[in-house]
């Protein structure tokens, strides 16, 4: 389950191409109501039904992809190893396992290895960069109310 390695940019090429799928995409999803829609590969004229979660996943896809950005998809329930887990935060895996000890991330054992829910990690990141935002504004903050920003 190495999902991060594997990541590259798009070129610009790629993102050329995703910024135009993104606009016509976008522009017929609001057209779209069936739950199912069917889509055409215009190159073989096979026809492919496609919930339409899918698609809107995939205009999220081509947005990003557009604008310059790495893609990588994990599905949600799966359960992680600490050295996965730690590559997400971006911590090592000693500090994770120590969060892990700790309390701050629930995790279960298997045998005896740690295993972390990806819906448990991606909590404790949001939760780390809305205090990590919180704070910074208390910096700024402080840093007006003592004139530093003044010329």
């Amino acid at each position: 389950m190495d999902y991060f390695n594997d990541l590259k940019k798009p070129s610009k090429k790629e993102q050329l191409a995703a910024m135009d799928s993104y606009t016509a995409l976008t522009a017929t999803l609001e057209d779209l109501h069936s739950e199912n829609p069917e889509i055409e590969i215009e190159e073989t004229a096979q026809k492919i039904k496609i919930p339409l979660t899918a698609l809107k996943l995939l205009a999220k896809i081509l947005k990003a992809t557009s604008q310059g950005q790495p893609i990588s998809i994990v599905p949600i329930a799966i359960e992680m190893t600490t050295q996965s887990a730690a590559e997400l935060v971006g911590c090592s895996r000693p500090h994770l396992v120590k969060l892990l000890e700790e309390g701050t991330i629930p995790f279960t054992m298997v045998g005896r290895h740690r295993r972390v829910k990806f819906e448990d990690v991606m909590k404790f990141k949001k939760e780390m960069k809305l205090k990590q935002e919180q704070l910074l504004m208390q910096i700024m903050k402080s840093d007006e109310e003592l004139g530093l920003y003044d010329s």
